[in-house]
C-alpha cells in the first residue's frame, strides 16, 4: 500500500529515494570496501561466464540495447580487475558511482516500479547479473542481492535459470558480497562484439567447486495474474573426492509475469 502511494506521488517518491540514498551513504562509512584493481590476472580460474548483449526483449526498442552496451562499457572500466581481499566487501555502486550523463551514460532500458522504462544508465543490471553469477561459484558470501518483483520478458535465448540475476538502482539497491576466506579473488569483465564476458580468479587453488541448478520451476495463476516461481540450489563439491559436501538453497524467486504464458 505504501509503495503504491509513493508511485502516485512523484515528489514523495523522489524524497524517499533521496532519504534512502543518504542513509546508505552514511552506512558506507563503516564498510571495508574492495578498492584495489590490477590488470594482471591471478593464476587460478574459478569460473567463466558470458551473456549475449542483444536479445529480443518483447517489443522494446532495439536502440535501447545498443545504448545499454555503451553504458556497460563505461561501468565495467571501474569493475575490471577488482581484487576482493580477505575481510573486504565488493559493492557494485561503490565502484561505479552514480551513472550520470556527464560521465557518458545514456538512456537505456530500466525495470522500475513494476514497469519497463528508460533512464540514464539503463542496462547496467546485465553487468550486475554476470558478477552475481560468478560470485555464486566462489566461497564469497552474498551480503546484498535484489531481484526484480516482476518478469517482463519471455525466455528468448535465456541461458541461466529464471531469477538468477541481480537488480541494481543507485545507490541503495546494491549488489554486495564479502570475502570471509584467507584468499584473494579477482574479477575481470570485458565486451566483445556479441557478448559481455567475465572471469573470477583466485590467488590459490580452491579445494571445492560450486555447481548451481534450478529446482521446482512452475507458473501460477492467482487473482487474475500470472506468477513464476523457482529455486536455485548450490552444490559444494570436494575436488579431491568428488563428493557433495553441502547442498544449499541460494535463491527463491516468486515474481509476477508481465507477458502471455503459452499453456
Amino acid at each position: 500500500m505504501i509503495k503504491q502511494v509513493l508511485v502516485k506521488l512523484p515528489l514523495v517518491y523522489r524524497l524517499r529515494i533521496l532519504q534512502l540514498r543518504i542513509k546508505r551513504a552514511i552506512c558506507n562509512v563503516f564498510v571495508n570496501f574492495a578498492r584495489e584493481r590490477t590488470i594482471d590476472p591471478f593464476p587460478y580460474v574459478i569460473k567463466r561466464h558470458q551473456s549475449l548483449l542483444r536479445r529480443k526483449l518483447g517489443t522494446s526498442d532495439p536502440v535501447l540495447q545498443e545504448n545499454k552496451i555503451t553504458n556497460v562499457s563505461i561501468a565495467l572500466k571501474s569493475i575490471n580487475g577488482i581484487v576482493i581481499k580477505p575481510g573486504e566487501t565488493f559493492s557494485f555502486w561503490h565502484l561505479i558511482g552514480k551513472p550520470r550523463a556527464s560521465k557518458g551514460y545514456i538512456d537505456g532500458l530500466l525495470l522500475s516500479q513494476g514497469e519497463v522504462k528508460t533512464g540514464v544508465g539503463g542496462g547496467l543490471c546485465q553487468l550486475a547479473n554476470l558478477l552475481f553469477w560468478l560470485a555464486l561459484h566462489t566461497p564469497l558470501e552474498i551480503e546484498e542481492r535484489h531481484h526484480h518483483s516482476f518478469d517482463p520478458f519471455p525466455d528468448e535465448q535465456r541461458v541461466l535459470p529464471f531469477g538468477s540475476g541481480a537488480s541494481v538502482f543507485y545507490n541503495y539497491i546494491d549488489l554486495r558480497f564479502c570475502n570471509p576466506t584467507n584468499h584473494k579473488f579477482q574479477f575481470h569483465v570485458w565486451l566483445t562484439d556479441q557478448h559481455l564476458k567475465g572471469i573470477v580468479f583466485c590467488d590459490n587453488e580452491l579445494p571445492f567447486s560450486y555447481h548451481l541448478e534450478e529446482r521446482n520451476h512452475q507458473f501460477h495463476h492467482r487473482e487474475g495474474k500470472n506468477f513464476r516461481e523457482n529455486e536455485i540450489w548450490r552444490r559444494v563439491i570436494d575436488k579431491r573426492t568428488g563428493n557433495v559436501i553441502q547442498r544449499e538453497l541460494m535463491i527463491h524467486n516468486y515474481s509476477e509475469v508481465k507477458y502471455e504464458i503459452q499453456r
